[in-house]
């Protein structure tokens, strides 16, 4: 069985891998649980170090590795490299962070001692997805790897090169043999793997289909796991909004990676009085941006990640259409090669419509009018999501009671567009997952909180 990584920017094949046997797969598990097995002792200057070794690591390949993204999954060449950086940040920020984070904590009883401490699983089974090929990963490891764990990655079958590199990332910065291990298997062999005694925890990043697979194979074992899932991220602009402002951080968030986001910005929620304007400028915004070859400097759009995703995004957009959606701009397969798509302006969004109902990954935008702001939190809540959401207003009071209380999400944004930051927890509730990553939240959702008393 083979593996293989697809320019979607033109459909040539970029190279063929073969896949892990399961046997070696047994024993690259068991190889991550005898580096643990030392690991865990390590102290945390030590793997402070390797850890700034790996952010050291990832500066200096960063246009390596941007060149790999754009290559297997179409992320153009610019974010890219604001994704190696940020990977850099959240390797450095944990370094920085980690021990403080996992200190024992002290708490007054009845005893003469008694204490929390924080330590380290085992080995987790991380099973990433392929629009941040980098990021995701790294928003997993560092904190893991910091906490004493070690891990072994699954990633999207599409980025295979993306995999091996991480891989090599952790090995160049020194960290011990077999530490963190990149499996080139299936998604159909991930359950034997989620099975395997010495994966005592998992962590995913993708569909909610694959969210309910592993979610019941790991609750089958009675496996710790933490789901991120999918977004139909809502932006509620209110009528005192600063419309420019709004609309250019709603179109900078709507074509994020291509589109391709579980965070980014999807329904725009608009007040009735001010949604010709919003719409008037959104629009302009939108076809300002440059869709081309994403190695190429200027590209705002590069191609989507696979052909068949591009289809089916192009299936939402035209059912929606049918169902009575206006297409201010795109909605078209360009002619050509390559998995493209325009920047993709629909109005007149409403209820039954698939860009109303479904996650819709891609550049597409959907406005939907509302008459208050009453209505605005409905529609945004309308939705079996629970990922991220933002809010427009010129009165910061209002904006943060309706972020703190109104909104059905884990992450609420006011006048900026939803990201994740390894200073704040990110996830989701309802349909968007559960647990959190980032953060002291982050770490702690991997270690053993265990109680200590002394009589």
């Amino acid at each position: 069985m083979t593996l293989t990584a697809i320019n979607p920017a033109n459909g040539d094949t970029i190279q063929t891998y073969e896949q892990t046997p399961f046997d070696k797969v047994k024993d690259y598990i068991e190889g991550a649980h005898r580096a643990f097995t030392g690991w865990k002792e390590t102290s945390f200057s030590q793997r402070a170090e390797l850890m700034k070794n790996a952010s050291k690591t990832l500066i200096e390949n960063k246009e390596a590795y941007a060149k790999i993204m754009a290559m297997e999954m179409g992320k153009p060449i610019r974010q890219g490299r604001a994704e190696v950086e940020k990977c850099a940040w959240v390797c450095d920020y944990y370094a920085d962070n980690a021990s403080g984070m996992l200190q024992p904590e002290k708490i007054v009883t009845d005893a003469s001692n008694s204490s929390v401490s924080f330590r380290p699983l085992g080995v987790v089974l991380a099973i990433m997805p392929w629009n941040y090929p980098f990021w995701q990963v790294f928003r997993f490891a560092a904190p893991g790897l910091m906490a004493g764990n070690a891990a072994v990655l699954k990633h999207a079958s599409n980025v295979p090169g993306c995999a091996m590199a991480i891989e090599d990332v952790f090995s160049k910065a020194g960290f011990p043999e077999n530490l963190f291990r990149n499996l080139l298997i299936s998604g159909e062999q991930t359950k034997g793997v989620i099975e395997h005694p010495l994966i005592k925890a998992v962590t995913l990043t993708g569909s909610n289909f694959a969210g309910q697979a592993v979610a019941s194979t790991a609750g089958k074992m009675l496996k710790k796991s933490v789901l991120e899932l999918g977004g139909s991220d809502p932006y509620i602009v209110l009528e005192d909004a600063d419309l420019e402002s709004a609309a250019k951080t709603c179109v900078e968030s709507r074509l994020l990676n291509s589109g391709q986001s579980c965070i980014a910005a999807k329904r725009f929620v608009v007040i009735e009085d001010v949604r010709q304007r919003f719409e008037d400028l959104f629009t302009a915004y939108m076809q300002a941006k440059k869709m081309g070859n994403p190695m190429e400097e200027d590209i705002d759009v590069g191609p989507q990640a696979r052909f068949d995703l591009r289809d089916d995004l192009h299936r939402q957009v035209a059912q929606s259409m049918e169902k009575g959606a206006k297409c201010l701009l795109g909605g078209e397969i360009p002619n050509g090669k390559g998995a493209y798509y325009p920047a993709t302006v629909l109005s007149g969004v409403q209820k039954g419509m698939p860009a109303y109902e479904e996650e819709v990954f891609g550049p597409v935008a959907a406005i939907i009018s509302v008459k208050d702001e009453r209505e605005a939190i409905q529609v945004a809540n309308d939705t079996s999501f629970g990922l991220g959401a933002a809010i427009f207003t010129e009165d910061l009071e209002r904006g943060e009671r309706i972020a703190t209380y109104e909104l059905e999400a884990g992450c609420c944004f006011v006048n900026a567009f939803v990201k994740s930051d390894p200073r704040l927890p990110f996830g989701g509730i309802k349909a968007s997952g559960y647990g959190r990553e980032l953060s002291h939240y982050g770490i702690k959702e991997f270690v053993n909180i265990k109680t200590i008393y002394v009589k």
